[in-house]
């Protein structure tokens, strides 16, 4: 009786030092509106990767793209709420709470990727990220979903009235709407995982997106043409939940935010060298691709100049102006180009 006793307290002590070995596992829930394979879920993917072998296995991060658990506005307040952990999306949607976020959506803002690299990666971004932290969410890093392009199912863009008349789906905010207001196309806010359905159906003509995106979302089944436009750049901000970081220790946010600053790298890097081959893709696959002049482009930048200055009114001319004074510090450091 004494030996079964004693097995038995044995037996009970191993089961509760599991039960806390796995009570100490934290779990990373983290969203996306992209497709499996698509660079952002990628960068995500790296992301799993680090966290899971530096911290041990303590931290344990499962991956949910396309979408799945909700809209990029749920999932935000998902995340305040501390129903999820982690996600990734446009840094302009945080308009919504922090009104300075919009300057990250104004039209033709960035003209290199270098230009991006060096406000989001630089004091820039890191105050932008700040200025979340009393609405619930941390910002770790940026990821990219890169400079958008317009395509549609009508007819080819070669000038800027080609785009006229045409209803194009846009990212639920006023300066998507606006732009488009001021192409003289019809825009129509919806949700990223309602836009393959509403170009089969014909609800909409046609939507703008970069490269990645529109190939992975396979898009070239519903759209016939597409135009080089590069009219807007996409940092992508990495957010956690305040509740969940508050939670962690100080080992535990360094681990994440290692591993964020360490996949937003690789991320950025998987895209840009995608991009050429993803773009032969959608050609192949039987998508009729344009490149604006660049008569045609000045024409495109002049018409979306208003749409820039009415909303840099609303999210302050002190934020437009320190973000251009970071680009200019890039272009004024660009090596001069040598004469013929």
């Amino acid at each position: 009786m004494k030996r079964v006793f004693i097995k038995t307290v044995i037996a009970t002590v191993a089961m509760a030092a599991m039960g806390i070995a796995s009570a100490q596992v934290k779990t990373i829930k983290f969203a996306n509106q992209n497709n499996a394979g698509h660079p952002i879920v990628q960068g995500m993917e790296k992301f799993k990767e680090i966290v899971e072998k530096n911290s041990g296995g303590k931290l344990k991060v499962n991956i949910f793209p396309g979408g799945t658990l909700g809209s990029d506005q749920a999932n935000v307040s998902a995340i305040q709420g501390g129903s999820l952990e982690m996600a990734s999306m446009n840094s302009g949607i945080f308009a919504s709470q922090v009104k300075e976020f919009a300057v990250f959506d104004f039209p033709f803002m960035f003209a290199t990727t270098k230009e991006a690299d060096a406000v989001v990666d630089g004091a820039f971004g890191k105050k932008m990220h700040a200025k979340l932290e009393e609405k619930g969410l941390i910002g770790l890093a940026y990821y990219e979903l890169g400079f958008r392009h317009l395509t549609n199912g009508k007819r080819a863009i070669n000038k800027v009235s080609d785009i006229e008349g045409l209803k194009l789906r846009v990212i639920p905010n006023p300066i998507n709407v606006d732009w488009v207001k001021a192409l003289g196309a019809n825009p129509t806010p919806l949700p990223w995982p309602e836009v393959y359905a509403a170009l089969e159906q014909g609800a909409v003509d046609g939507q703008e997106n970069p490269i990645p995106t529109i190939n992975s979302a396979k898009l070239y089944e519903v759209q016939k043409h597409m135009a080089l436009t590069a009219h807007q750049y996409n940092p992508q901000s990495v957010i956690i939940s305040k509740k969940f970081w508050d939670a962690l220790s100080a080992a535990e946010k360094k681990v994440v935010a290692d591993a964020a600053t360490e996949s937003a790298k690789f991320q950025r890097e998987t895209a840009r060298n995608l991009e050429a081959s993803l773009l032969a893709n959608l050609k192949k696959n039987g998508m009729q691709v344009t490149q604006l002049p660049e008569s045609e482009m000045a024409i495109l930048r002049d018409k979306m100049r208003p749409v820039t200055a009415k909303h840099g009114v609303n999210v302050g001319q002190d934020v437009v102006k320190e973000l251009q004074a970071e680009i200019d510090k890039v272009r004024s450091a660009a090596p001069a180009k040598k004469s013929k």
